[in-house]
């Protein structure tokens, strides 16, 4: 089992295809199985896609909770450090996403392009009255999941979570079987990376030393304190390129692969990010 190790944490990994690297981070409550409708769409031909479960997470999850972000940064970090991918192509959705802004923050050198999926940032908007009323809903629903895990109601709080916060009424029901396992399965590494008193605020000012070429993405189906988030982020980040999937939502990458990588493999072409890297001098 193909394994790097990250302070004091065996992270899991998988590697395929061919050409430059593409490290692709999870959100949460899953792991590294939720990229592979978009990994088999078309990545694999055009990349080496690096795909591997953050800690708490499936293979990964040999650690008890899930700790702090700004561990995942570091998680993340060694992982293209050691596999010597960098700097590589980086694409992350959801939780996943701000792991990967708060990295690029930190240490940007890391990085060839980014690509972000509407990260739940909502410390970046705490100062906007409109987003905190957008969000009040979405908070409550998040309040009340919590509430069942800490009761041990691990599928009521997941299926609460996916259909009030994430994805939307009875999308629950609609889940192949092994996808609800799998949220269950990691609800109470959710909560836990809840208790992290940082993981919904960013260092903009630091973010705005990264000038890699980036993606920032949202669905039309999302909530549209995203919208929000996302041009916060745009400012911090003046040349980043803007992407609208319709009809998607918070996952896009498993709901709608090919339109996923689509857009992903033509922003690093346009950029130019996927030319081959020179030699040092």
């Amino acid at each position: 089992m193909p394994q790097v190790r990250a302070d004091g944490v065996n992270l899991y990994y998988e590697v395929v295809g061919d050409g430059e690297p593409l490290v692709l981070v999870h959100g949460s409550w899953n792991d590294h199985k939720s990229w592979l409708p978009a990994v088999e769409a078309d990545l694999r031909a055009s990349f080496t896609v690096v795909t591997y479960d953050r800690r708490g997470h499936g293979k990964s999850g040999n650690v008890p909770g899930q700790g702090t972000r700004r561990q995942d940064e570091d998680d993340l970090a060694a992982l293209i450090e050691l596999l010597g991918r960098a700097p590589a192509h980086v694409a992350g959705n959801s939780f996943g996403a701000s792991i990967v802004l708060g990295l690029a923050a930190r240490r940007p050198e890391l990085f060839r392009s980014i690509t972000v999926h509407e990260p739940p940032l909502v410390g970046v908007v705490a100062d906007d009255p409109d987003s905190l009323a957008q969000l009040r809903p979405t908070m409550a629903s998040t309040d009340s999941a919590m509430d069942h895990l800490r009761k041990a109601e691990n599928e009521q709080g997941a299926r609460l979570f996916v259909e009030e916060v994430a994805l939307g009424p009875g999308m629950w029901d609609q889940l192949p079987a092994s996808l609800r396992d799998t949220f269950v399965t990691h609800a109470q590494t959710w909560l836990d990376e809840q208790t992290d008193p940082s993981w919904a605020v960013l260092d903009l000012d630091g973010l705005s030393a990264c000038t890699v070429p980036v993606l920032l993405s949202r669905g039309t189906a999302s909530p549209p304190w995203f919208s929000t988030v996302l041009e916060r982020l745009a400012v911090a980040m003046p040349q980043a390129r803007r992407q609208i999937f319709e009809g998607a939502g918070h996952i896009p990458h498993v709901t709608h692969p090919h339109e996923y990588t689509t857009a992903l493999t033509r922003f690093i072409r346009a950029t130019g990010a996927d030319e081959p890297r020179r030699p040092a001098q």
